[in-house]
């Protein structure tokens, strides 16, 4: 959350999912969002055990930050794994509401991500 209480939810992308929505401007979703019928988003707090749980085999993973507000009435918060509460997009992302991005790669087996990642 920034100072005017905004709050950030982060998307974990594969490359090949990236460079694919970067191409076209949307992004509809990875096989599991469509398996599930919508896209997952992580909290700041969430992010790493996300990656690490979902995303084991990649290398590196492109991670992206949007601001939920501006994701409008199509973004629910739902209670998923653990108990937690996870923000879920029941409509596709539009790339131009990516407000940062990481590219974030694996050293001796675990993601390293950059310091200014929350």
């Amino acid at each position: 959350m920034n100072e005017d209480g905004d709050t950030f939810i982060f998307k974990i992308f594969r490359l090949p999912e990236w460079n694919a929505a970067e191409e076209v401007g949307i992004f509809t979703g990875s096989a599991d969002d469509i398996r599930d019928g919508f896209l997952h988003f992580s909290l700041a707090e969430q992010v790493r055990g996300t990656a690490e749980k979902h995303f084991p085999n990649e290398s590196e993973i492109m991670l992206a930050q949007v601001e939920a507000r501006a994701l409008g009435a199509s973004l629910k918060w739902e209670v998923s794994r653990g108990g937690q509460t996870f923000p879920h997009l029941y409509a596709p992302l539009s790339m131009s509401l990516i407000q940062q991005t990481w590219r974030v790669a694996r050293k001796n087996g675990q993601y390293v991500f950059p310091d200014e990642v929350p």
